[in-house]
């Protein structure tokens, strides 16, 4: 398994107010969309959010993204490897997604086709 890029996680309090920083730190044009209540950004390697504490919850307990090529082969290797899985493979608006336990305890979410 590789992993292609990590995208990183960072609540903001002010999705509107943070998003130039990133977008001039990295060169790129952020994507907005929603998720669970809560209002997000893909700016680059970010993924900013915001919302009320009930909201962002969801997306704050995963330390970060995993972009892998093969999505199955890598959770198949990872729960080998003595991950469990929190959430397995499902389809998204922009792919497929699995959340998974690692064995020390950090918690990512695994994205690709």
């Amino acid at each position: 398994m590789a992993i292609d890029s990590v995208v990183v996680r960072q609540r903001v309090e002010d999705l509107d107010a943070a998003v130039p920083f990133y977008e001039k730190l990295t060169g790129s044009a952020a994507s907005r969309f929603s998720f669970a209540g809560a209002t997000l950004a893909s700016v680059g390697p970010f993924l900013l959010f915001a919302g009320p504490d009930e909201a962002v919850q969801r997306v704050a307990g995963v330390a970060a993204t995993l972009v892998v090529a093969d999505l199955d082969a890598a959770v198949e290797e990872a729960g080998g490897g003595g991950a469990e899985i929190v959430m397995s493979i499902q389809p998204t608006p922009n792919g497929r997604r699995a959340v998974l336990r690692h064995p020390h305890g950090g918690v990512f979410e695994y994205v690709g086709p």
